[in-house]
This record gives structure tokens, sequence and C-alpha cells, in this order.
């Protein structure tokens, strides 16, 4: 959350830092775009409104027989009230407007056409968001005129859409009358085919119909014929049954043998009583000849056979009787099947001629719901054709007016606050754009990030804007700052104490690299350093300017001639401080400085001086400055603030380290840091921290540029009349 609302306070920062250095240009956008909307609102012509405020009312366009789901109609939509909105912009709206107050005439147009386009061009409309609410405004030069038009715009809008109303419902109620039409020559049809099926079915009243006494459409019917016909299957059940009753018992008996069938005749159920008789007596004689073969008579005694001869006759009579029976039985199986044969063709004859009257019942019943339902339909048909027919007589207001146009006695265009507004709006809004999009487009260096991602070298220091030439300057000066810290950057990223020889170069003209060599110049004599100033612009030297001497004797007598170099360097005004004007300007600067007595002259000042620095000319201009890069220890690129796209600068860099040079880093010049905030902790403790307001005053400030200077201070190697480090000897 911290990091975030950093992020967002810088993106702020830099938002507000874009608007500070854009600021003039966003106040002429202003001012400018302002100017013509206020020229432009002033000869623009006042124009009066005509103002109407109506309702318009949902009116049902559709006639429903039925009156099923109406409020889900068109009518009762918000699209229905845009669509009537958008009409009253129509054409078929306006075209009456027109002719009714002969526009085109008063107007003084060739046709109907021309006078719509200028109605509506001066006509607006508004709708109210969620309301049926709208409003009608026209604008003309004459009040009277913009009110009469926007009423009668108002009022043909209204007589148009009861036209359309009136003429959609006598439409539908043509259509309405041909269906009555058509239903009723079903329903004829229909109670011919009921008629029909009556006579067919041999209906003469009402039926039993659902347990009434009346025959309703949609009963079930049921007659005699339908009670005789279950009767007739309850009796073939019956003979079904019968049937398999003889029969299983006439499979039972078939299976008993003669014996068995004479043992079992009892358990039979046969008709013949004489044969329970037999069988009892039968019995009797088994009893009595068991008793006479137990009293000891043998088979062949007379009683014993006897017996036998008895019991034998009564099995004979007893087995002719059960045959007798199985036969009697097998008859009744016969007769039952031809009962049951003939129930069968005969419920089939009844069932297919109850089906036949159930179809022509059925056919009828049809026949009489379809006349019913037809005779409803034509019933709600003829209701709503009537009612319809009544209300065209008595059509509703499409529309209710609340507030019809009056003149007006003020103008209500142009609205001059609004337009001054807008354009006010309108040119901060221009401003603001065209600030951001130039800052978007400038690929110049805006900030130390710039410098350091796309040249890879430190920022060494950044130098205010406007600041002047230190060593004319009296008292305290702020500004002093920013080149001792250049001084002190100087000293911790040079290779070696040795390297104490630096060209400054930049990629153009008026860039402030000789009023920084000169105000660094100044510094570093302050702090002990004895420093040596060199013209080597020698296409358009300034150095000499600043310490008010003339460079008529210099660098270019000393290359060129036998003169000593104690004779052409100059002492100046400043403690320390020698310079080395740059002499006439030759012919061929290059080939003069790329000699071998320059670099004899350079390595003669480096052991007599602690700090030698060497002005040169734009190094993207001429090959001089590449020459005194390649002579020197250390380059150091001045950089105005704003000015050079970075590609350029990149393109100072690479020609220094191409001839072998190497770039210490980069002084940022020029910077304005009213407008720069981001630059103003570089100076912020500036006056915090002058000699005035040190405990010890002015005292202070002495004692702590002496230790400064004890503790900085080199070793200047002797030469006659060159000055020693800390010494009073000038040349």
């Amino acid at each position: 959350m911290n990091e975030s609302g950093n992020e967002l306070q810088k993106h702020a920062m830099d938002t507000w830092q874009v608007i500070k250095n854009r600021f003039g240009l966003i106040s002429l956008s202003f001012l400018l775009i302002f100017a013509a909307a206020a020229v432009l609102t002033y000869i623009m012509p006042r124009k009066y409104r005509g103002h109407v405020e109506m309702t318009i009312e949902r009116i049902t366009q559709d006639i429903n027989v039925f009156d099923r789901n109406r409020g889900d109609s068109l009518a009762f939509t918000q699209e229905y009230i845009k669509t009537q909105f958008e009409t009253i912009t129509k054409p078929t709206t306006l075209y009456p407007v027109i002719d009714k107050l002969e526009l085109a005439k008063k107007w003084q147009l060739p046709s109907r056409q021309a006078a719509l386009a200028k109605l509506r061009a001066n006509l607006e409309t508004q709708s109210m968001l969620r309301s049926d609410f709208v409003v009608i405004d026209y604008y003309d030069q004459d009040a009277q005129l913009a009110a009469n038009v926007a009423n009668e715009v108002a009022h043909s809008y209204m007589a148009q859409r009861n036209s359309i109303e009136t003429e959609k419902k006598h439409k539908a109620l043509e259509v309405l009358q041909q269906q009555i039409s058509e239903q009723e020559g079903l329903r004829r049809q229909a109670q011919v085919r009921s008629q029909e099926a009556r006579r067919k079915a041999g209906i003469v009243g009402d039926w039993i119909v659902g347990g009434n006494n009346s025959l309703t459409p949609g009963g079930e019917m049921r007659s005699e014929k339908d009670s005789m016909v279950i009767s007739r299957e309850q009796a073939l059940m019956q003979a079904d049954q019968d049937i398999l009753a003889l029969q299983s018992e006439i499979d039972q008996v078939s299976k008993l043998s003669p014996d068995e069938l004479i043992e079992q005749a009892s358990g039979l159920k046969l008709e013949n009583q004489n044969i329970l008789a037999m069988t009892s007596k039968l019995q009797e004689l088994k009893v009595a000849r068991e008793g006479l073969m137990n009293e000891g008579r043998g088979r062949m005694h007379p009683q014993v056979l006897s017996a036998d001869s008895q019991m034998a006759e009564y099995k004979k009579l007893i087995l002719a009787a059960a045959q007798a029976h199985v036969a009697g039985l097998q008859n009744r199986l016969d007769a039952a099947k031809k009962k049951r044969d003939s129930l069968q063709v005969y419920n089939d004859d009844a069932k297919k001629e109850l089906q036949d009257m159930t179809a022509l019942y059925t056919e009828y019943k049809t026949a009489k719901d379809e006349v019913t339902y037809l005779e409803d339909l034509i019933v709600k048909m003829r209701s709503r054709y009537f009612e319809e027919k009544a209300g065209i007589e008595l059509v509703k207001s499409p529309a209710t007016i609340y507030s019809e146009a009056e003149p007006e006695a003020k103008p209500a265009k142009p609205n001059v606050p609004l337009h001054l507004a807008l354009g006010g709006v309108l040119g901060l809004m221009f401003g603001l754009g065209l600030a951001f999009f130039l800052e978007y487009m400038d690929t110049t260096v805006k900030n130390l990030d710039d410098v350091e991602r796309y040249l890879g070298v430190p920022v060494l220091a950044v130098v205010p804007k406007d600041v002047g030439v230190l060593h004319r300057s009296s008292g305290f000066n702020p500004d002093a700052e920013a080149y001792r810290i250049l001084r002190t950057n100087i000293e911790f990223n040079r290779r070696n104490p040795d390297a104490n020889c630096i060209s400054v170069v930049s990629g153009g003209a008026g860039e402030g690299k000789s009023t920084t060599m000169v105000n660094l110049a100044y510094v570093c004599a302050q702090g002990g350093y004895n420093v040596l100033l060199i013209d080597a612009d020698l296409r358009r030297p300034s150095l000499h300017t600043h310490f008010d001497v003339s460079h008529a004797t210099g660098l270019t007598n000393y290359l060129t001639t036998d003169v000593r170099l104690e004779d052409v360097v100059l002492r100046t005004q400043v403690e320390n401080l020698f310079f080395l004007p740059s002499g006439l300007l030759p012919a061929d600067s290059a080939g003069l400085l790329n000699s071998q007595r320059m670099a004899d002259m350079i390595n003669e000042v480096k052991s007599r001086f602690d700090l030698v620095l060497i002005d040169s000319p734009p190094i993207l201009g001429v090959s001089d400055a590449s020459v005194l890069a390649n002579l020197a220890d250390m380059t150091m690129i001045v950089v105005q603030h704003r000015k050079l796209p970075r590609h350029m600068l990149m393109r100072v860099k690479q020609s220094v380290e191409n001839v072998g040079g190497k770039v210490v880093g980069v002084v940022l010049n020029n910077v304005d840091l009213r407008s720069d905030a981001q630059y103003q902790y570089y100076t912020s403790y500036y006056t915090y921290y002058s000699p005035t307001n040190s405990p010890n005053g002015a005292q202070g400030g002495k004692s702590r540029r002496r230790k400064i200077k004890a503790e900085t201070t080199a070793t200047v190697l002797g030469g006659q009349g060159m000055p020693r480090a800390g010494g009073d000897d000038i040349f």
C-alpha cells in the first residue's frame, strides 16, 4: 500500500511538473480558444425559444378479440414512447406545419424540402427518462414565430397520430367483419354435419348422457344395447366356465380304470340314484363274502360262489351306469360348446352394431360441440366489433399538452455563460493535451535518470538556470555550491591522482560550457587548487571575455612559435587561477591541436598545476574536441537541460570514446529549479549552510575554506617562474 501511494504521488508530481513546464503554452491555448469562443458567441444570431411540454398517451394500436395479454403489447412499453417521440421530427409531422404557417414563403426558400431542413435544424425534442413527458423546443429570431412553430408541431403530431390510429382501427374492423362472416359460414357447415349425424344415429329426443336427462356435448353415451352387450358378455363367460367344469370332470372319470370307477362311483356326481344303491349293495356283498371266508368256507363253497356271482353282476351294472354318466357328460359338453359358439357370434354382431352407433354418436357430439364453440366465438367477435366501432367515435387524445409555447422576452440562444465555459474548458483541455503531447514527443534530457539510462555515466552536478560568473559577484552566492559539488565529484571519479587534465565538451553551441568551466575553475581555486584554464576553442573562443583580457596572444602563438609558456599564461584577478587564451585563430585548428607540441604542452602544465581545464569546440560540429579528448585524462560533457535530443547526446559520448577518451561524467546545466521541482533538493540546503547561517558567521566560513584548501591542495611541480602549491609566485 505504501509503494502504491508513493507511485501515485510520483505520477502526480510528474503531471504537475509537465503543467508547470508548459504553463505558457497551456495559457496561450486557453486564451486563444476562449477568445475564439467569445467572438463566435458575440457574432452568433440571437434566437428565441418556443417551448412546449406534453405527455404521450399509450394508446393500444391493435384490436384484440379476446382481451388477452393487452398489457404486453408495444403500446405499454418504453420502446413505444421512444418510437412516438421520434415521429415528431419526421416529414409526415413537419410538412403540415410548413404548409399551415407558409414557412417556405416566409423564409423565402425555393421548396418545401429546404423549409423542412431549416425547420429540423432549429427544432429540438427531448424525452424524459422513464417518463412519458416530451419537450418540444423551436428556436427562431422571431419570438412569435418560434412559439407558433412549437405549438403547431405539437398539434400536427396529435392530428397525425389521430389519423393513423383511426385508419388502423378501420382496417382492423374490416378484417374483423370478414372473420365474423367466415366464422358464420363455418357454423352453418357444422350445423349441417350435426343434423346429418343425428339422423344417422337415430336420435329423436335427448339421450341419457352421464346419468343426466339431456344430451350434453362431451358426455359418455349409454343405451339398452349397451346393457344387452354386457349381459351377453356375462353369459359367454358363464358358458366358458361350464365347459371348463364339464371338461375337467370328463377328464377325471376317463383316467379311472373299471375297478377304480366302481370303487369311486359313490364319489362321482352321478345323476342315476340306483348306482348309489348298487354301490351300497356291493359293499354289503363284500362284507358277507369276507364273513363266509372267515367262517372257513372255501372259495368253491356254494355260498361263496353265490356272493361272487352277485358281486360281479353289481359291478357290471355300476360300470354301465358310470359309462352312461360319462357319455352324458360328453353330450352336455358338446351342447355347452355349441351354446357358447352361438353366444359368441351373436355378441360379436351386437358389439359391431354398438361400435357403429358409438361412432355416430361421437360424430354427432363433435359436430354439436363445434357449433357451440363457433357460436360463442361469433358472439365475442361481434361484441368486440361493435365496441371498437363505437370507440372510433370517441378517439382518445394521443397527447396531453401541459404547457403551450408563448413568446419569450429574452433570447435563449446563444447561451453566453455556457459557450464561454465550454470555450474555457475546451481551451484548457486542448492546452493540456498539447502540453502532454509535446512532452511525450520531447526526447531531450529532462532529468538525471535520462542521463544515467541513456549515457551510462554519472551526473556530476546540476547547475541552476541563469547562473552568472562567480568571480564577478560579491558576497555569498548560493549557486557556487553546485560547482563545489562538481569539484568534489570530479575528485572522487578520477582514475588516479595524476589524472588532473580535463577537457570540457558539449554537443552544440550555447549549452553553457564556457561559463561552467570558469565557475568550476574559480571554485577550485578558492579551495586551494592551482588551476589553469586553456581556451582551446580555436573556432569561436569566449573564455577571455570572462576575464576582460585580450586573446591576441595565446595558445596558437605557443604552438606555432618558440615562445615560452610563461609568456602566454596569464594570472587572473582570482588567486590561484591562471588562464591561457586561444591566440589568433588559425586556418587549420584541428591540425594545430593534433601536434606533438600540443601534447608536450599538456604534459608540462599537468606537472605544474593541480588542475588543468581545456575548453573545446562543440564535438558534433568539428573534430577539434575529439583531438582534445584524446590528449586529456578525462572528458566532462556539459548538457543543457531540455535542449538536445537524447540520441545526439549518445553520439557525443560515442565520439569521445571513439578517440580513446574517457567520459568522467555529465554536468546538467541551466536547470530551471522553479519549474523542475525534482532538482530543488540539490540546492535546497545552499542558503541553509551559507556562512551567515553558521554559528561563527564569516569567521567560520574562512576557517572552513582554509581547511578545504589544506586537505585538497596538491603540490605543483616547480618550473621557472611557475607557482608552487599554496605559494604566491606568479608568472
